[in-house]
């Protein structure tokens, strides 16, 4: 591990999107928005410009820290931060008519989308108690104005609210168990925090460090919306606008995991008994509740949203299998394996709500399973790609999906979790219901609207661009699987 207490160029994505941003800001204001759609266009290529630099760096030389060692650079950093990126860019290719039409075009929605991307890149590369949470609030502040963009949209103000109140108790939650770990550690760097964790645990274990924990993992459990601090994301996700739906559901879960690696893996790693038992109840409560409340859904925009929360807890399967009592040696499986599930969640829950926004048009919004009748008589290619993904949500091969959740579960087999592997299995059966109920809406269904759906030649090449990727990965997932046992090992050695 190398240590340079003032290494800039470590930071050279934060420091170019935070330079980038103002500039926007600048030239945006001074303008007074007349050449919005060249900025845009210009916003749209610096993400993907960003995405490719920070993947094209990787796999990293080591383990790096600066700026008092509340940094980290790593190939796990950079990773995350080039699929953050892109999964940005294609919101807002995708979102961009969408946007139009709502009179959300403006320059304050790329600002806080750009802020947003910063804030994930903060918590993605933190080393630090204090930055992890810089990060969170930056992050969560941005959403919360993007959500309450529309000010005439009382829906859309109402989830606004909602997700401030909560998210304001959520940060509430994560700063008071940041304020125990610091109180029994005296530091707020995890290199630290692991060292006195390891002394804790040879040792009596301090009340404070283990209600710390709690208070930590019930944090981040308001963030990935996994149950029982779930009731926030039914809510947003429906009242939101689609592209705002996005900006939540996307990107953001590639920094949860990531603000999840740096707290529990390198800051408590020791401590795994712990707060993996605590993830085992959130992840066993969020494939019941999620997948069984999702077939109840007329909503599209509630069935995704329960969708999400039991697939956030199958990606919890992934982190509560890295330890069996003393042994570590399922580690780097069981983190790549949840890490190779995020980057498939991103993947597809993108192009599902680009689906959704490019199907929406000016007065009328695609918000009930019943909207999607007939796509294929309709948009055989829109059809063909939402049945892509949804069959790849449901883990059907061979879509990435499918990849995906056989990671998983090999993972949390390899621990002799045999009982838990069976549960999720069970339910994702149980998932595989309501994803292909809306392929049969789609394709069997009359259709309600016959109305053109009119679709940008960029955002089509985006559409299909997903779509292929979704088969590529579900066919050869190899290549992605190895990326991420690679970053994912190089982090634990680090």
């Amino acid at each position: 591990m190398f240590v340079d207490q003032m290494n800039l160029s470590l930071a050279i994505p934060e420091i170019a999107l935070a330079l980038f941003a103002c500039a926007f800001l600048i030239a945006d204001s001074v303008t007074k928005g007349r050449i919005l759609p060249i900025l845009h266009n210009i916003v749209v290529l610096f993400c993907i410009g960003l995405g490719v630099y920070c993947l094209a760096q990787v796999p990293s030389e080591g383990t790096e820290l600066a700026f008092s060692n509340m940094y980290i650079a790593d190939s796990m950093a950079l990773a995350l931060k080039g699929f953050s990126a892109l999964a940005i860019a294609f919101t807002l290719i995708v979102g961009a008519n969408y946007a139009k039409d709502r009179d959300m075009f403006k320059g304050e929605l790329h600002a806080l989308v750009l802020f947003t991307l910063l804030g994930q890149m903060i918590m993605i590369s933190a080393n630090n108690l204090l930055l992890v949470y810089l990060g969170v609030e930056l992050l969560s502040l941005s959403l919360y104005a993007a959500v309450a963009m529309q000010r005439d949209n009382v829906r859309a103000t109402e989830a606004a609210m909602k997700y401030f109140v909560l998210g304001a108790l959520a940060s509430g939650f994560l700063l008071y168990g940041m304020s125990m770990i610091y109180g029994a550690t005296g530091s707020l760097n995890h290199s630290d925090i692991a060292f006195a964790a390891t002394a804790a645990v040879s040792g009596q274990k301090s009340i404070i460090f283990v209600f710390g924990i709690v208070f930590l993992v019930a944090g981040l459990a308001f963030k990935l919306g996994v149950v029982p601090f779930h009731m926030w994301v039914p809510d947003v996700y429906q009242g939101s606008p689609s592209i705002s739906t996005l900006l939540i559901s996307g990107a953001p879960k590639l920094a949860a995991f990531a603000m999840m690696m740096r707290l529990l893996v390198d800051g408590l790693f020791v401590m795994a008994f712990d707060w993996q038992n605590m993830l085992m109840v959130l992840a066993i409560a969020s494939l019941a509740i999620g997948n069984l409340t999702a077939i109840a859904q007329t909503s599209l925009k509630r069935m995704l949203a329960y969708s999400t929360i039991a697939q956030m807890g199958f990606m919890l399967l992934g982190f509560l299998s890295g330890v069996t009592g003393q042994d570590t040696g399922n580690a780097a499986q069981a983190y790549s394996a949840a890490m190779f599930y995020s980057i498939t969640y991103v993947l597809t829950t993108l192009g599902t709500f680009g689906v959704i926004m490019v199907m929406s048009r000016k007065g009328f919004e695609v918000e009930n399973i019943s909207d999607l009748k007939g796509l294929n008589k309709r948009a055989p290619w829109l059809a063909l790609i939402m049945l892509l993904l949804m069959f790849s949500l449901a883990g059907i091969p061979p879509m990435m999906g499918f990849a995906a959740k056989l990671s998983v579960l090999k993972a949390l087999l390899a621990t002799g979790q045999v009982w838990l592997t069976v549960y999720a299995v069970m339910f994702s059966l149980v998932g595989a219901f309501y994803y292909i109920r809306i392929v049969k809406t789609m394709y069997f269904e009359a259709p309600s609207d016959n109305t053109e759906i009119v679709m940008g030649n960029d955002a089509r090449a985006v559409l299909g661009l997903n779509g292929l990727a979704v088969i590529a990965l579900g066919l050869l997932p190899a290549p992605l699987m190895a990326y991420c046992m690679t970053v994912i090992q190089q982090t634990l050695a680090g």
